[in-house]
């Protein structure tokens, strides 16, 4: 992959992390962390271990290989863990901007947290990060709609008719 493209695919991640968390203040404390029986435990769960894989891999393609993510509950509140995340996307988009062709096909060795040592391109890792947004954050849209809050789109074409709707105005 070309920089600008891997850029462009991170910052339609952010773009719909933000979305996504935008419609979740829309929820009560109560729901936040209610117990919806996905993948994680609750809203704020599965947000928290969002933002948790988001930091471990900018970690991961740093060289060093953190062996925990910060469990949901380290967040006290929405607010808590929105600012996590404005932190690790801050600082995930620097590191996308000094990235070179050759830095992002470079092959980075880690330690995974259950399966032991691995190595991708740099370009993989950074997809993984995308794909598992993607797929964490569509769960989080189903649990807002079974708790009766409105859901929000965050599908890449979404994101795309909106950049370029932006840069028609």
């Amino acid at each position: 992959m070309k920089p600008d493209e891997i850029v462009a695919l991170t910052e339609f991640n952010f773009w719909a992390d933000r979305r996504v968390l935008d419609a979740v203040e829309a929820l009560t404390p109560e729901q936040l962390t209610k117990e919806m029986g996905s993948s994680y435990s609750s809203v704020k769960d599965t947000l928290a271990h969002i933002v948790g894989v988001e930091w471990v891999w900018l970690e991961r393609l740093q060289g060093r290989s953190p062996s925990a993510i910060a469990p949901g509950q380290e967040y006290s509140n929405l607010a808590a863990l929105r600012a996590r995340w404005e932190e690790i996307e801050k600082n995930f988009g620097e590191y996308m901007e000094e990235l070179t062709k050759a830095e992002l096909d470079e092959v980075v060795e880690y330690k995974t947290m259950s399966f032991g040592p691995a190595k991708n391109p740099r370009w993989q890792m950074i997809q993984h990060v995308v794909n598992h947004g993607s797929y964490h954050r569509g769960q989080v849209i189903t649990m807002l709609r079974q708790l009766g809050a409105k859901g929000v789109g965050t599908d890449l074409i979404t994101y795309y008719r909106e950049k370029s709707a932006a840069a028609e105005a």
